[in-house]
């Protein structure tokens, strides 16, 4: 069953069925995580880096910013039984897609809004993928943890 993950959106299963896909990570940021022991696997897409940018936006929706819709991920993901420490972190996306000039940075400051806060409370990330002028899909089957990055001109690959 897949389960799509849209901009500014999240999700988090332990249905064995579940595939979660989210398409069109260009500036946005997709973060995987996954617990093989708990089989639970989640998926955030934001759009910014910071809620300062928005507070009232961030309460309507705290999947839109990094530094809020991070710590919703790691929580709903704790809530089905998933530990911090098992489990496998993948982030892609931050490119250059709509601003190959580098006027506004907005890929390269969310990338490096997840590194700051994974940084900040002891999170490694397993894969990356970020950067260049190329969109990203990611997918992630909750049943095995398999996660699968599809970019623009290159193919899929597996991670």
């Amino acid at each position: 069953m897949r389960v799509i993950v849209g901009v500014s959106d999240m999700k988090v299963s332990n249905d064995l069925e579940a595939v979660l896909v989210t398409y069109s990570l260009g500036s946005c940021i997709g973060v995987v995580i996954y617990d093989a022991v708990a089989k639970v696997g989640g998926l955030l897409h934001y759009l910014l880096p910071e809620s300062k940018l928005s507070p009232e936006k961030a309460v309507k929706n705290p999947y839109m910013f990094a530094d809020t819709g991070l710590p919703a991920l790691f929580k709903a993901a704790y809530e089905l039984g998933a530990k911090k420490q098992r489990m496998k972190i993948i982030v892609a996306g931050g490119s250059q897609v709509m601003d190959q000039a580098g006027f506004f940075n907005i890929g390269k400051r969310n990338d490096i809004a997840v590194r700051k806060m994974f940084h900040k409370n002891n999170v490694l990330i397993d894969y990356r993928d970020v950067g260049g002028i190329v969109n990203r899909t990611i997918k992630l089957e909750v049943k095995s943890g398999d996660t699968w990055i599809k970019v623009s001109g290159k193919g899929v690959k597996k991670i």
